[in-house]
C-alpha cells in the first residue's frame, strides 16, 4: 500500500494535518465509495471509489449529478488511504488542500464494467483502460454511473439513464449538509477553528 500511496504522503506533514496516514487494508465483501465538499483554494467535490487498499480519486468541479445529462469534468488526483472516507474537518492553511471538508456521501458500489461480449471486467482494468461503469449505493446517490477517459488525464462521470430517471442535479456546496454530522461546511470551520 505504501507505494500507491508515496504521492499521498509526499504532499502532506501529518504533524500539521488531521489527515489519515492511512494503516487500514480493505474490509467487507463491496467497495466503497464517498463524495467529499472540498472549500479549498476553489471549492469542489472530491469523488473516490475504492479499488483494492486505497481509494481512486477525483476532483469534480461541479460535484457529481443525478441528472443523465449533467457531464461532469472529473480530474484525478492522488490515491487517498480507506480511512480517508471517514475525514471530515479544516485541513489548516499552508497545508496541500487547504480548507474545510465535509463527508457530502459515502456507500457501497457495485462494479458494472464488461467487455464486448458482456463478459464481466476486472474494476481496476476498466479504469486502466479509460472507461469504468458501477452502480452507487449511497445515501445521496444512487444509480448507475460511468467515468471515461477523454482527453489526456481528463475524466467525464456522467449517471446512465436508466429508467428514464430525472434526478435533481447538484446541491449548492454551502448549503449541503455532511451524511455523518449534519453539519455544514461553515459549520465545521467555526467548530474546528
Amino acid at each position: 500500500m505504501s507505494d500507491r500511496l508515496r504521492d499521498y504522503h509526499g504532499k502532506r506533514d501529518f504533524g500539521r494535518t488531521r489527515e489519515p496516514a492511512g494503516r487500514r487494508t480493505r474490509t467487507g465483501a463491496a467497495p466503497r465509495f464517498v463524495v467529499q465538499i472540498h472549500d479549498a483554494s476553489t471549492m469542489h467535490f472530491d469523488f473516490r471509489l475504492q479499488v483494492g487498499d486505497v481509494l481512486k480519486s477525483w476532483s469534480v468541479p461541479k460535484g457529481p449529478s443525478d441528472v443523465p445529462t449533467d457531464k461532469r469534468l472529473a480530474v484525478p488526483t492522488e490515491d487517498h488511504p480507506l480511512e480517508y472516507e471517514d475525514f471530515e474537518g479544516v485541513i489548516p492553511a499552508g497545508e496541500y488542500g487547504g480548507g474545510t471538508v465535509i463527508v457530502w456521501d459515502r456507500g457501497t458500489y457495485e462494479p458494472l464494467s464488461h467487455d464486448r461480449k458482456g463478459r464481466p471486467v476486472d474494476f481496476a482494468e476498466s479504469l486502466e483502460r479509460g472507461h469504468a461503469t458501477f452502480r452507487l449505493h449511497g445515501t445521496k446517490l444512487h444509480g448507475a454511473y460511468a467515468l471515461t477517459r477523454f482527453r489526456a488525464d481528463n475524466w467525464l462521470l456522467v449517471k446512465t439513464a436508466e429508467g428514464g430517471a430525472r434526478g435533481h442535479g447538484t446541491p449548492d456546496p454551502r448549503r449541503a449538509r455532511s451524511v455523518r454530522t449534519g453539519r455544514t461546511l461553515a459549520q465545521v470551520a467555526d467548530e474546528e477553528t
